[in-house]
């Protein structure tokens, strides 16, 4: 619920201040205007917004907004705006120095702490989950170059994954961060493929096995470097599709190690992930606090650092934007099972949520995340290799 010590405050008057003088005409920028009429306007309902959001930066803008301080009917289109314009650097965040030096001297995805994030985020209510997402639960973003419905979209992002990999019948696939198993379920039933999955969430795993149980799918709960340490298991394919964010730039090598310890020589490693423009910029405090604890989005630049010593990258593909309309799908289909679903919810997390996916949308919208399927061999695929025709 909200903080009644400061919503006493709200609907006064905005306060003509040197934070409503300083935001006004960096908002005109990106054409969105405070209390205006459009649906991305801001309509202010605490007198302390602007100040909080210009001493806070991302981190204040978002908790005011679940503190109900502040509205905005398309908050994607006013995210899309504000980082088209660049009007994020005009407010205080997190420092990029600090950043470097916590992602090079400290380690916030350690074996320890690797598994806040599956008890914080994909340990939430799964009725959430299951009516959220597709059939399939992919939990990552769908391929909609030929889809009109999120199933079709995600249906299509799951066979573009197999054409790359090459899947054939009898054939073992590792997932590292399986999720819910879509990716291994598609695989198993459509190309006869035996399939491993690790996860860090207990609900994960325990609901993904239930739903693979008559399949040749296997879960094990477990963090990817506890995986197969002595190098006895080795499989024709890995995927990981939608778990680097999690990784950490500390920590990249050792994934990238753990992958070629666990995939045949002639065997191809699919790495399906978010990603940002620039080199050691920081992932947004407000998401990293509330969403994805402990998560750090690569750049293009650091992948290539992290893979140069032992692969070849055979593809890179990027469709960032069509993570734009699976989050505004989810989001719908959050809007149609909240009435089901509110009882064991806060209002606080119905606008922490909506405001997760909404937010989200406009990162890839504006183009400032994209979404990379990188293919890599550990010795490069003889003769070449070519990326498949577009799935139906």
């Amino acid at each position: 619920m909200l903080n009644p010590t400061r919503t006493a405050l709200l609907d006064q008057p905005l306060r003509h201040s040197r934070f409503e003088h300083r935001a006004q005409p960096l908002l005109a920028q990106a054409d969105i205007r405070l209390n205006g009429s459009r649906p991305w306007d801001l309509q202010i309902h605490h007198p302390e917004t602007l100040e909080r959001v210009f001493l806070t930066g991302s981190l204040g803008l978002g908790e005011s907004y679940m503190e109900g301080w502040w509205d905005c009917h398309q908050l994607d289109g006013f995210f899309e705006r504000v980082l088209r314009h660049g009007l994020e650097r005009h407010v205080r965040s997190v420092n990029p120095l600090v950043h470097f030096i916590k992602s090079h001297w400290g380690n916030a995805q350690s074996i320890r702490r690797a598994w806040t994030v599956g008890r914080e985020h994909y340990d939430l209510n799964q009725s959430l989950f299951q009516h959220m997402l597709d059939p399939y639960l992919c939990y990552s973003c769908g391929y909609w170059e030929q889809a009109d419905t999120l199933e079709q979209a995600q249906q299509a992002k799951l066979e573009l994954i197999c054409r790359k990999l090459q899947l054939k019948p009898g054939m073992t696939l590792l997932d590292i961060g399986c999720g819910w198993g879509s990716l291994m379920r598609y695989a198993a039933t459509h190309y006869q493929v035996n399939c491993v999955g690790l996860t860090i969430s207990r609900e994960q795993a325990s609901a993904a096995a239930v739903l693979d149980r008559h399949l040749p799918i296997r879960y094990e709960l477990t963090d990817y470097r506890q995986f197969n340490t002595e190098g006895h298991q080795q499989f024709d394919r890995i995927a990981s599709v939608g778990m680097f964010e999690h990784v950490g730039l500390h920590n990249h090598l050792e994934y990238f190690d753990t992958a070629l310890r666990c995939l045949k020589p002639d065997g191809l490693f699919l790495l399906h992930t978010i990603g940002k423009n620039q080199s050691h910029l920081p992932i947004d405090p407000w998401i990293e606090k509330y969403i994805f604890p402990n998560g750090e989005l690569p750049s293009l630049q650091e992948l290539m650092r992290s893979t140069e010593r032992h692969w070849v990258v055979e593809d890179v593909h990027n469709f960032g934007a069509d993570y734009d309309r699976t989050l505004m799908a989810w989001y719908e289909r959050f809007q149609q099972v909240w009435p089901k679903i509110k009882d064991h919810h806060s209002d606080r997390f119905y606008r922490m949520w909506s405001y997760y996916l909404l937010s989200c949308a406009g990162t890839f919208r504006a183009r400032s995340n994209q979404l990379w399927q990188l293919v890599l061999s550990p010795q490069g695929v003889r003769g070449g290799y070519r990326r498949p025709t577009t799935p139906c």
